[in-house]
């Protein structure tokens, strides 16, 4: 099988990117979200990113912004993959990965009756799917979902999310098979505080359930 993929989303300090990146992780994301706890502005977030080395891509969190709040960002922290959280239709997420020229990624929050088929159909263009559980409110909610209801494939790249731990992200991975997870509340101490111990542990599962 493939080396599942691994991001760590929502930092706010120094020395939880700095863990993140001894980890291993593939990815670390930054919440551009203001009610989001996990919130940082552009300018916290370029002095964060500036941290990251090559080869571990940065990724901004965006939930229903404008093409002008998400140049106010790009023009101050430089973004790598741009990942959309919230109601978005497939047409403003593919204009804006084209006006900024930024690869894409899509959420989709899971729940009995949501078409997943269909709903990739309408996100043609993404680099992946990103699969959270449907709380209110968008993200960060620690909850899980019934990993059941995913299809046996879908024609994007599944990005699994949702209550991801280091106590179950090995039977996730193993359970789904997914292109990459993505995890947030389930290595914090704190909301947007992260542990650098969890972290590890979290990327142990996950490399666990690859042997």
């Amino acid at each position: 099988m493939h080396r599942t993929r691994i991001k760590i989303c929502g930092l706010t300090r120094e020395e939880d990117v700095d863990a993140a990146v001894a980890a291993g992780a593939d990815a670390i994301g930054f919440v551009f979200y203001p009610p989001s706890p996990r919130y940082v502005t552009p300018a916290r977030a370029a002095q964060l990113l500036a941290r990251i080395p090559a080869f571990v891509t940065r990724v901004g969190l965006f939930v229903n912004a404008t093409p002008d709040e998400v140049a106010a960002v790009l023009d101050v922290a430089p973004l790598e993959l741009l990942q959309f959280h919230g109601d978005e239709t497939g047409d403003v997420c593919r204009d804006m990965g084209r006006h900024f020229g930024r690869p894409w990624i899509k959420a989709a929050r899971v729940r009995p009756g949501l078409d997943l088929l269909e709903y990739a159909a309408s996100f043609t263009g993404a680099a992946g799917l990103l699969l959270d559980a449907y709380v209110e409110g968008y993200g960060g909610g620690g909850q899980t979902f019934d990993w059941s209801l995913l299809p046996n494939s879908l024609p994007l790249p599944v990005i699994l999310s949702g209550g991801l731990h280091p106590g179950n992200v090995t039977e996730a991975v193993r359970a789904v098979r997914p292109w990459a997870v993505d995890v947030s509340s389930g290595v914090e101490a704190a909301k947007g505080i992260k542990d650098a111990d969890k972290i590890a542990g979290f990327i142990a599962g996950v490399r666990n359930a690859e042997v």
